[in-house]
């Protein structure tokens, strides 16, 4: 007879602030930037969790704003994606005016509940429990973080990415899905509200109730889920997954708004 042990979880780490030095920024899309932080002081981060960036201005006056981090581990850095909000007081500056080599104060690690580790072997469902992963746009960045991780750890978990976006020029991290798609580490689909590639199956169009239950894990094998979006695009798609028989409880979300 085997015995299984419970699994092993590491305590939570408790947040702090650090400040992190720019080593490495980019154009993700035409309006939004990938940056990554060098942080001496990081004690780590889970797949899903979160950071507050704080900007400081010369009168004094601060704003804070929260970003998911699309990496996890115990590396001392951190790598985000911030979609520029237009009239917002801090993604427009992270997005067009921070510097490589630039100071910024960051908080964290924050959030436990949207969190994916792949399962040790001492986990009595290792293995065998599906993830479903479902982004409306830029919510695409943390289940990244939960994608990488799977395919670093070389887990056998069956792990599908539903992956709503505008038009096929809005995709962040095209190149690395596809590559971990075309590896047979995840399964992807993707659904264009606006404009599709030349010879897509499928018209442009938001997700509809067919169209979500055509791409996701069946019910019936009880998946793991992880929605992550707009507060409207993550409303509808949890209120479908309920419709379609899944338990709230394997239903983790995740909204944002304005930055």
């Amino acid at each position: 007879m085997i015995v299984r042990r419970a699994a092993t979880r590491p305590a939570p780490v408790r947040a702090a602030w650090h400040t992190g030095t720019v080593t490495a920024a980019a154009a993700e899309t035409d309006s939004a930037r990938r940056i990554v932080l060098d942080v001496s002081t990081w004690p780590g981060n889970d797949a899903g969790q979160h950071l507050d960036v704080r900007l400081t201005a010369p009168d004094g006056y601060q704003a804070t704003r929260s970003y998911s981090l699309a990496s996890s581990g115990p590396a001392a850095s951190v790598e985000l994606v911030v979609a520029e909000v237009p009239d917002g007081e801090v993604s427009p500056f992270l997005v067009h005016d921070l510097r490589v080599g630039d100071a910024v104060e960051i908080h964290g690690p924050l959030g436990a509940f949207f969190v994916w580790r792949p399962p040790s072997d001492s986990d009595d469902r290792a293995g065998t429990r599906s993830v479903q992963l479902v982004a409306g746009g830029s919510g695409v960045v943390p289940l990244l973080a939960i994608a990488r991780s799977h395919v670093t750890a070389g887990d056998a978990t069956p792990m599908r990415l539903l992956y709503s976006v505008r038009t096929p020029a809005d995709v962040f991290y095209a190149d690395e899905l596809a590559a971990a798609a075309a590896s047979g580490a995840i399964s992807l689909d993707l659904v264009y509200t606006r404009s599709a590639p030349p010879g897509w199956a499928d018209p442009p169009g938001r997700l509809t109730h067919t169209g979500v239950e055509a791409r996701v894990v069946p019910a019936a094998e009880d998946p793991l889920v992880f929605v992550c979006g707009p507060t409207g695009f993550v409303e509808t798609v949890a209120q479908v997954l309920v419709d379609l028989g899944h338990r709230p409880g394997s239903i983790r979300t995740e909204r944002f708004g304005g930055t």
